[in-house]
C-alpha cells in the first residue's frame, strides 16, 4: 500500500505558474504507475497526465499539453507537475493517484489517492 500527500497548490493569475508535489510513503515508490487528475466544482474527475512506472511512458491531456509537465524522482519518492501558462480553465483541486501497473486516462483503475491540493488561477 501507499499512501498519498499533495502540495504546491494555491493562487496564481493568469499566465503564471505553480508547481505541485505529491509525496508517496509506504511501499516501493518505484513499483507504481503515477496519474495527476483534476476535478473542479460540479464536474467529473479528469485526466492530466500520467508516467508508467519506469518513466518511459507519459501521456498528457490536450488541454495541457506544451503547457504541464509531470516529473519522477524515485530517490525522493515523489511526483511533481509543474504547471506553467496557467489559464482560469484550469482552476480545479489536483489529485496524485498511483496504481501498481495502469497509467492510463481513466481514475477507477487507480488504486491510491491522495487528499489533493487546490489551484486557483485568477484572470
Amino acid at each position: 500500500q501507499v499512501q498519498l500527500v499533495e502540495s504546491g497548490g494555491g493562487l496564481v493569475q493568469a499566465g503564471g505558474s505553480l508547481r505541485l508535489s505529491c509525496a508517496a510513503s509506504g511501499r516501493t515508490f518505484s513499483s507504481y504507475a503515477m496519474g495527476w487528475f483534476r476535478q473542479a466544482p460540479g464536474k467529473l474527475r479528469e485526466f492530466v497526465t500520467s508516467m508508467s512506472r519506469s518513466g518511459g511512458t507519459v501521456d498528457y491531456a490536450d488541454s495541457v499539453k506544451g503547457r504541464f509537465t509531470i516529473y519522477r524522482d524515485d530517490a525522493k519518492n515523489t511526483v511533481s507537475l509543474q504547471m506553467n501558462s496557467l489559464k482560469p480553465e484550469d482552476t480545479a483541486r489536483y489529485y496524485c493517484a498511483a496504481d501498481p501497473t495502469y497509467y492510463g486516462r481513466s481514475p477507477g483503475y487507480y488504486d491510491y489517492w491522495g487528499q489533493g491540493t487546490q489551484v486557483t488561477v485568477s484572470s
